[in-house]
């Protein structure tokens, strides 16, 4: 199985969005709309990851509570040292620990910087794209013998 850096290099946009734990709930969440996001990498000022802003911080942590999320920081409600991975993990192990920890968002870390970030959508198409590549290849296979 292939690992976390062939699927970060088949991704590309190797763009990481980031917010800072000061910064409000309510700016996250345009952030996350902006771009059609469904996590924030939360930085420290030095850069060193500090935790993950994903939509179900927001909903179980602001909504359901009923906070206001123009007051609240997202140091208040983000998943703090969020489970990451390294750029050598495999493809499988990522699916497990997504599945067994019910998590879609993976940070992606290689020599203690934040290398990339991964989510479940990432994995899928990575998979389906491997798949048809498997499929083509032993078509050509058997309409060439």
């Amino acid at each position: 199985m292939d690992t976390v850096r062939k699927l970060l290099q088949v991704k590309g946009n190797n763009v990481i969005y980031s917010i800072s734990a000061d910064s409000s709930v309510y700016e996250a969440l345009e952030k996350l709309e902006e771009r059609n996001l469904g996590s924030l990498v939360v930085l420290e000022d030095n850069g060193k990851l500090d935790g993950i802003f994903t939509e179900r911080d927001y909903a179980r942590k602001v909504i359901l509570k009923g906070r206001s999320s123009r007051e609240t920081r997202v140091r208040d409600i983000m998943t703090e040292d969020p489970i990451f991975v390294t750029p050598d993990t495999k493809i499988d192990e990522c699916m497990k620990i997504m599945s067994d920890k019910n998590i879609r968002h993976l940070p992606v870390m290689e020599n203690d910087q934040l290398a990339g970030l991964i989510s479940i959508s990432d994995i899928v198409r990575y998979i389906m794209m491997d798949k048809d590549y498997i499929i083509q290849n032993l078509e050509h296979f058997i309409v060439s013998s």
